[in-house]
């Protein structure tokens, strides 16, 4: 007897290999940005896509807030075209990451989903901060 698991068979290694690595060239997630941000070793952009209100309500340190319809060659403009974006939104209930990176990907510009948004990082227990709190961290 057989579960709902397993009555469909597992893809060979070697397919589930080539899928698994795939994913990791279009997705990073809130554990890898964290460390990255913590470590100083930040190659990236973190942009926030959720509107202002929510980003001002609270977001992930250093993220940028361009919402995913604002996105387009002007709000770009002061970012060279090889730089590469991390996306997030609120979280997995929220598809505002595939529309940014959808049009990040027509104007050309390298882009990573974080998976989870907002959601995810507060489940991995990292903290957010208010724009008015980061802007008097940062003055």
């Amino acid at each position: 007897m057989s579960s709902s698991v397993s009555r469909v068979p597992a893809a060979p290694s070697a397919q589930a290999l080539a899928h698994f690595s795939r994913l990791l060239e279009f997705e990073t997630d809130c554990w890898d940005v964290h460390h990255a941000i913590s470590n100083h070793r930040q190659d990236f952009v973190l942009l926030d896509v959720r509107g202002y209100e929510l980003f001002e309500n609270g977001h992930i340190e250093g993220a940028v807030n361009i919402a995913h319809s604002r996105l387009n060659e002007k709000t770009l403009t002061s970012y060279p075209i090889e730089t590469l974006f991390v996306v997030y939104c609120a979280g997995p209930h929220c598809n505002g990451t595939e529309k940014a990176a959808i049009r990040l990907a027509k104007l050309g510009r390298p882009v990573k989903k974080m998976i989870g948004g907002i959601t995810g990082w507060i489940d991995e227990g990292f903290d957010l901060v208010k724009a008015k709190e980061y802007a008097q961290t940062t003055t």
